[in-house]
């Protein structure tokens, strides 16, 4: 059945080609933008890269663009580069034209850096262009770093002096220890370890001050660079300030402590003795109850014996005047607080 469109009288055929001709031209403009712009610069600056290769990335999920200007880069600087290798970097989510720029920088600062080993570096996470550029111009390191929040090293020469020093470290990247070498905060706190054991065995502070640069030879000699991304140069001491008599505040807080240890000791002492005076007069007023109870059994006893015959009347008596006469000459004499009180008295009266 044909179309209602066809059978009309005003239908000319000659549109049908025009669309189809411009709809062709239309997706082979698109074509050319997105592909043949890539190929035709390649081509011009010697780097030859296929359409098929250009559309082969594009479906594997690489940006052609990126590796055909990685490309043309190398090429310009007369390196060789293996398309692969660049792909299979970009899809191992690589910076490919950094890795690029650091293989040219360090091919024309006379610096072996093979493509695996910069591929490896900013797989990392280090910055490869700037480990190259590290490496052509050194770094200087604030020790202690500003982001610390104190501005001195603080030590204290064996004199009991302070010190407070701040080293300046010249550092140059090591393209061979960067993977897996430790980074800058490694050599800070190195080189901030090594400054305190120098001023530390030093016999008096007016041996740093005299000659700071010993600092720097001695913790030079330690070899800080070990095991980390970068190789020490130099490190320079900025500046030497004299603190606080740290041995003198000790040596006062040391005897303030001994002040404090002896006053609680004594303290202790004191509430011994006190603690004894309670149980000695505990013990008195025992004493005393038994005394009174020792008492309490003299009249049983004479009853008893009033019982069994073995004391008379007149025996009664006769003891209970000698118990008023006994009480008489105590009430005469005293009591023996009072006795004791009295001040001794010669035979003479006087």
């Amino acid at each position: 059945m044909t179309a209602p469109w066809l059978l009309a009288a005003d239908f000319n055929p000659m549109w049908l080609l025009v669309g189809l001709g411009i709809f062709v031209a239309v997706v082979l403009l698109g074509f050319f933008f997105s592909y043949g712009s890539l190929w035709l610069k390649a081509l011009l600056t010697g780097c030859y890269t296929g359409i098929k290769d250009i559309v082969g990335m594009r479906l594997r999920g690489v940006n052609p663009a990126v590796i055909v200007e990685a490309r043309i880069m190398a090429h310009k600087a007369g390196l060789k580069t293996d398309q692969n290798a660049l792909e299979s970097h970009y899809l191992a989510r690589g910076n490919v034209p950094k890795v690029i720029q650091a293989i040219i920088a360090a091919n024309k600062a006379r610096i072996a850096l093979p493509f695996d080993r910069a591929c490896a570096i900013d797989l990392a996470g280090r910055d490869v262009l700037d480990a190259v550029r590290t490496s052509v111009n050194p770094r200087v390191i604030d020790c202690p770093s500003k982001s610390e929040g104190r501005g001195t090293i603080d030590a204290v020469a064996r004199d009991g002096i302070q010190l407070k020093a701040r080293a300046r470290v010249t550092v140059r990247a090591s393209l061979e220890r960067l993977v897996g070498g430790a980074t800058e905060e490694t050599i800070i706190a190195r080189v901030g370890e090594g400054i305190v054991s120098a001023i530390g065995s030093a016999l008096s502070y007016k041996d740093v001050l005299e000659n700071p640069d010993n600092i720097s030879k001695t913790v030079l000699e330690k070899g800080l660079d070990s095991g980390t991304a970068f190789d020490i140069l130099s490190i320079d001491i900025a500046d030497v300030d004299v603190g606080e008599n740290i041995g003198a505040k000790l040596e006062a807080d040391r005897a303030e402590a001994d002040v404090r240890v002896a006053q609680a000791k004594a303290e202790e002492r004191r509430a011994l003795a006190a603690a004894r005076v309670v149980e000695n007069e505990a013990e008195v007023m025992n004493n005393r109850a038994k005394v009174v109870l020792a008492e309490a059994e003299i009249p049983k006893a004479i009853s008893q014996a009033f019982r069994e015959g073995n004391l008379g009347i007149m025996d009664y008596y006769g003891l209970k005047n000698v118990m008023a006469d006994t009480a008489m000459r105590e009430g005469i004499a005293g009591k023996p607080e009072q006795q004791q009180q009295r001040p001794n008295k010669d035979p003479s009266g006087n």
